[in-house]
């Protein structure tokens, strides 16, 4: 038997002229939780079938007054909605083998032969349900398959686009790439030519002012001769801003500049380099043991050479200059001056001084081109020479922290990648002092 859950959904329709035939029909029927609908006549049946064409079955006697279940069969079926419902015919006469042949012409199924059997309208009604059930089932599962197919060709249409899409844009790429490149090549030579042709007339600025003083210092009251010192020292300060602008639109590297560069030997050339600026401001440089980097041994060198000479520069007036540099293999998690998480491993490398230090609020401008956190006239320089330092330090894949407080002196940290393939030892000794006698 089936269960109630399974046949609700089941709707059968069952026309007969005669009450008691419906009534015991219906009886036979709803043990299996079948919907029984009655109709007393053939035009009742076709009245409901105006509005509810959602019947599993029809039962029809064919022997009733007025129209037989042959003729309102036939009515039914000239309905496009209703050829669906499959018609099984009740009749009294066994024999009658014109209207059999007559019912199954006109569309039916089956037939069933009164007296009725029970177990048997039973088993032949389940064998329709069962073949209602299936094939909802197939057309449930047609309109699946049409619907993923139909999702199938949209995502294979919106992926066409979108390939189509993503060459247009590469292409795209390419090209303001090239133009970029152009754009870039372009302003490295106004830049180098500008710089040149700035400097000739500054130079002629400079000697004839410089002439002047020498040739007319006995000659010229001092309010004049004043004003041609503050031009030559113009002057000289544009010529050096001049050049440090030329150094920073110069920074572009290529992959075979880099090898491996040792730390240890660079600074102490640079130490050497600097030697009369150290001298004369008395200062003290401790120099623990530094790894080897991967790296453009020129841009390391001006990059050290900027960091220490700002060490120096930026000291106070009443105590002489300690700069400490030393090292240490970062292993934990590194985060850049964003916040963002580093992959890989580090060198981490301290330029530390007892300067005049600077707010920490200050950290990440002082990084940016001509930004000066010092009078020009307590402290010279262009507000150039860090800058070129990050613009270093990012070619090599780095980045540059800095700490410090007003008064108490400031800790650079240069962050550079270790190249694996091959690794050098860093010894963490305490600094060492230089000796630059």
């Amino acid at each position: 038997m089936k269960s109630e859950s399974m046949s609700s959904d089941i709707k059968i329709l069952v026309v007969d002229d005669r009450e008691d035939n419906l009534f015991s029909i219906q009886t036979i029927l709803e043990k299996d939780g079948y919907t029984i609908v009655k109709a007393n006549s053939g035009r009742a049946a076709l009245k409901l079938l105006l509005n509810d064409f959602d019947f599993t079955l029809i039962l029809m006697d064919v022997q009733m007054p007025n129209m037989n279940g042959i003729e309102t069969a036939s009515l039914i079926y000239e309905r496009e909605k209703l050829k669906h419902i499959p018609i099984i015919f009740i009749t009294a006469n066994n024999y009658d083998e014109e209207y059999i042949f007559r019912g199954y012409q006109t569309g039916g199924v089956d037939y069933i032969y009164k007296p009725i059997n029970p177990e048997l309208l039973r088993v032949k009604v389940g064998v329709f349900v069962e073949l209602y059930r299936k094939t909802h089932q197939l057309l449930h599962h047609e309109k699946r398959l049409l619907a993923a197919n139909k999702k199938l060709e949209t995502e294979i249409e919106e992926r066409r686009l979108s390939e189509e899409k993503i060459k247009l844009l590469n292409q795209q790429l390419v090209d303001k790439n090239a133009r970029l490149k152009s754009t870039i090549e372009d302003l490295d030579r106004f830049a180098y030519v500008a710089s040149h042709d700035l400097q000739e007339p500054l130079r002629k600025i400079i000697f004839f002012s410089d002439r002047i003083t020498h040739k007319y210092r006995d000659k010229i009251d001092e309010s004049l001769n004043n004003d041609l010192e503050k031009i030559i020292k113009s002057s000289r300060r544009m010529n050096i801003l001049i050049n440090d602008l030329l150094q920073f639109s110069r920074h572009s590297v290529d992959e075979k500049d880099f090898t491996y560069v040792a730390l240890d030997d660079l600074i102490k050339e640079v130490l050497t380099d600097i030697e009369i600026k150290i001298e004369n401001a008395k200062a003290q440089i401790e120099l623990a043991d530094l790894p080897s980097i991967w790296g453009v041994p020129s841009q390391l060198r001006q990059l050290f050479q900027n960091l220490i000479s700002n060490a120096i520069k930026f000291r106070k007036k009443d105590c002489p200059p300690l700069v400490r540099i030393y090292a240490e293999l970062a292993d934990e998690e590194q985060y850049n001056t964003n916040g963002e998480p580093i992959a890989g491993r580090y060198h981490k490398i301290y330029i530390c001084d007892n300067g005049v230090g600077f707010d920490q609020k200050y950290a990440e401008e002082i990084f940016v081109v001509f930004k000066r956190l010092h009078s020009y006239h307590d402290i010279q320089g262009t507000g150039v020479g860090l800058s070129i330092c990050k613009k270093i330090i990012e070619n090599h894949n780095g980045f540059i922290q800095a700490q410090s407080k007003v008064n108490e002196g400031a800790v650079f940290t240069v962050c550079l990648p270790v190249k694996e393939e091959k690794s050098f030892p860093v010894v963490l000794n305490e600094p060492a002092k230089i000796d630059m006698e």
